[in-house]
């Protein structure tokens, strides 16, 4: 592409971005050569179609002349919550590379113009490692924390891990020799903190693109932990179509809209000149149109002349076609196993985990004793202002005693008699005088102003356990506080953005198989 001018170039790698960060320098470096960049990805959940968005943009850099790495950001993967267990994660990376080389074939990147790094193969590196104590040196909590805020799982004790995360990204910058690094907006505040911090250390500031966030099917971000906002890699046609028949897709609304924006992201970054997005419809419906630029596209659904069923249709053709060579490759015996190893299913039946079951069902939900309980007396703690002292019904001999912190959100008249779901294999413990026999659960907002118990159907009875779905077996008697299991468990309980109690997908149920809620959507459970 030596025949491109500056603006030409330019206009490639900055097309569909939200931001750039640093384009007086990305000026400068295209009137000089050509532009080194590296988007990075932590092999943790399965990828699905939202990666068409940065594969399209990497197809872009390479139009423009770019040198381009695409980093497998193993240790991340670990160091986030640990989101890949350290037993899967080089079998996760596997199937990252096996995936997404795939997926570039797709769309037609010659994978020899890429270079691909596995983040372990420098990062445990002498040099590397005394960096990341000398960015310790003078990197605040506060500002570690803040840089993360937007990709590393959010909790209210963090490990130090997920405190490293931003500093690791910064460093790969200056270890991978680029100019600059590519990635959603969502990574803004890990971008800022690179630019403030690198410099400390004597290296050179770098460039930040950043794409959009893309919606999922369901409206919001698509995200591998909520199923139906997001289409695997390998999805049946049959699957597809079942997901774009549920996606958000109200006429008329182009502001979020996930399949807007993967037409005007991944497809028109896609399309060859003379091709355009076609529509088939029958002749009183419209008929056949074919639109050439996003934008005619998009007023003609703003204006309500497309249906759609219609646009569905036709970005449902799109995807197919995008994903029958990812399937066709995965058809093979050894990328199949490999699928099975990286991203084992969950045991449903009690006993010993199958072989192939890998070290996370070690820690899986059914560890914990959750129970239907109801208050049936509450008494403020006569040490404590802001502690309530709970006798609760578990259907046992005796009511448990259980000391909770709702003293400022929830009233005394709004919890006696109320139905709760209580841990109870917590390691009893004095609280400030007085022996808690367990814990409520209930959700917190980000900034801990709105606290309520988690919300049991009326028809629950005190004393039932409450089961993650697709996960049975015997609770632990008491779980060890030594090994921090609620701790680590507890990291992916939360309720989904319907409001409803999960453990990553699985909902938690009662006997009868209803679920249990809250007023607050998107919050952790504690």
């Amino acid at each position: 592409m030596s025949d491109l001018s500056l603006e030409q170039k330019k206009s490639l790698i900055t097309r569909n971005l939200q931001e750039v960060l640093g384009e007086d320098k990305l000026n400068s470096i295209l009137k000089e050569r050509d532009l080194k960049i590296y988007w990075g990805t932590a092999t943790t959940g399965q990828p699905h179609v939202a990666y068409f968005v940065p594969m399209s943009k990497i197809a872009d850099f390479l139009k423009a002349g770019c040198e381009v790495t695409i980093l497998f950001a193993d240790l991340h993967a670990y160091l986030d919550n640990m989101k890949a267990p350290w037993s899967l994660l080089q079998l996760r990376t596997q199937y990252y590379e096996a995936v997404i080389k795939a997926m570039l074939s797709s769309i037609g990147v010659p994978l020899d113009k890429l270079k691909f790094v596995k983040g372990t193969d420098y990062q445990l590196s002498r040099e590397y490692t005394l960096d990341v104590y000398k960015l310790s040196s003078v990197v605040t909590q506060h500002d570690a924390k803040k840089a993360g805020a937007e990709v590393v799982k959010q909790v209210e004790y963090p490990l130090l891990s997920g405190l490293l995360y931003p500093g690791l990204q910064a460093l790969d910058e200056e270890y991978l020799k680029v100019d600059a690094q590519f990635g959603g907006v969502d990574q803004r505040k890990i971008f800022t903190f690179s630019e403030k911090y690198l410099p400390q250390l004597g290296y050179e500031k770098r460039i930040h693109l950043m794409n959009p966030m893309v919606p999922g099917l369901a409206g919001g971000k698509m995200s591998s932990s909520e199923i139906d906002s997001k289409i695997d890699l390998l999805d049946s046609p049959a699957n597809v179509k079942k997901k774009l028949k549920k996606a958000f897709c109200e006429p008329g609304n182009v502001a979020d809209n996930g399949l807007l924006s993967f037409v005007k992201h991944v497809l028109f970054s896609l399309f060859k000149e003379g091709e355009g997005f076609e529509i088939n419809r029958s002749p009183e419906n419209g008929g056949d149109m074919t639109f050439n630029n996003y934008a005619d596209l998009e007023q003609y659904f703003a204006e309500s002349k497309l249906h759609p069923g219609d646009l569905k249709a036709a970005v449902e053709k799109y995807i197919n076609k995008l994903l029958e060579p990812i399937r066709k490759e995965f058809e093979k015996p050894e990328l199949q196993k490999l699928c099975a190893a990286a991203y084992p299913p969950p045991a449903k039946t009690k006993g010993p985990a199958p072989a192939n079951a890998g070290a996370p069902e070690e820690d899986g939900p059914q560890r914990l004793d959750i129970r239907v309980g109801k208050v049936i007396e509450v008494q403020r703690h006569p040490d404590a202002d802001t502690l309530y002292v709970l006798k609760i019904d578990l259907a046992e001999d005796q009511p448990r005693t259980i000391i909770s912190g709702l003293v400022k959100f929830v009233t005394v008249e709004e919890l006696d008699q109320r139905l709760v779901a209580v841990l109870c294999n917590l390691k009893p413990s004095k609280m400030r005088g007085i022996l808690s026999e367990g814990m409520v659960l209930c959700t917190s907002n980000e900034d801990h102003t709105v606290v309520e118990p988690i919300i049991v159907p009326a028809s629950a009875a005190p004393g039932s356990r409450l089961a993650f779905e697709g996960y049975s077996g015997q609770p632990d008697e008491q779980l060890n506080p030594k090994k921090k299991v609620w701790e680590k468990l507890s990291v992916d309980l939360k309720t989904n953005g319907e409001g409803v109690a999960v453990w990553k997908d699985n909902f938690l149920l009662t006997p009868e198989g209803e679920k249990l809620t809250s007023k607050l959507a998107n919050c952790c459970i504690k």
